[in-house]
């Protein structure tokens, strides 16, 4: 189990429409020592675009079955510690879903963009680790945080494992990610950097995410093999969205 530093609020948020570049260099890294040519850069940014847009359902379609909920939390959860409870977990067949907020999880293997350096409340691991053992990378993986199992909610109980399949919903984009970590048992509303920076969200630690809505759409019963790989990610979220709006 992830073992939490004090819940942080932000100060404040700057969303980036044209995170091409931002994305590029924390999903990417391994392209950022090619930085420099005009050649690498544009690549970059078209893998960032394509990345952005995944897949083929579209965001408004699920967030069509998720406009009403049969609340399955046991009460409600903040957005951050000095914000009041105000959103509830809800049931669906096949997934539960929140809409929330988005505060960035730099947590996990340390990096250039996540590290003790950039985030006052890193920690160097995560509650779910990768097929070799070693803890996630924020920068480098989509990934979501469920709360800590409470009697508000325990995910297990709800059929939501580390390596699970969401679907993450910003305006009209939609993000395949896994469950990754887990955080403050009180507290909802958070994905790693890479979530953020595929959105065109900044994924700074300290001041990125939005305060807008967010959607998460956690498909029970899914697992990704392995843990780590973003492309099974989407082609398995994809296919449960399918299912998803065929059986809701």
């Amino acid at each position: 189990m992830h073992s939490f530093p004090p819940a942080r609020t932000r100060s404040r948020r700057l969303p980036l429409r044209a995170a091409a570049a931002v994305l590029a260099a924390g999903v990417l890294p391994a392209l950022a020592a090619g930085r420099g040519s005009g050649a690498a850069f544009a690549h970059e940014a078209s893998v960032a675009s394509a990345l952005a847009h995944e897949g083929s359902v579209a965001a408004a379609d699920l967030l069509a079955e998720v406009r009403s909920c049969k609340q399955v939390s046991h009460g409600l959860y903040r957005t951050d510690q000095d914000k009041a409870p105000a959103v509830p977990v809800c049931g669906a067949k096949g997934a539960v879903f929140f809409t929330a907020d988005m505060d960035i999880d730099c947590d996990g293997r340390p990096s250039a963009r996540c590290s003790r350096a950039t985030d006052s409340s890193f920690q160097d691991d995560t509650a779910f680790h990768q097929s070799d053992g070693r803890p996630l990378r924020a920068d480098r993986l989509p990934f979501v945080v469920v709360p800590g199992a409470s009697d508000l909610w325990d995910y297990r109980a709800a059929g939501v494992r580390g390596g699970g399949v969401a679907a993450v919903i910003h305006d009209d984009q939609v993000e395949y990610a896994i469950v990754g970590d887990v955080g403050p048992k009180q507290i909802i509303g958070e994905a790693s950097y890479a979530t953020a920076a595929a959105l065109g969200l900044d994924p700074d630690p300290e001041r990125g995410g939005t305060d807008a809505p967010v959607t998460y759409i956690l498909f029970t019963g899914s697992q990704v093999t392995p843990l780590e790989s973003h492309t099974e990610a989407v082609t398995l979220g994809e296919r449960l969205a399918r299912e998803f709006l065929k059986n809701n």
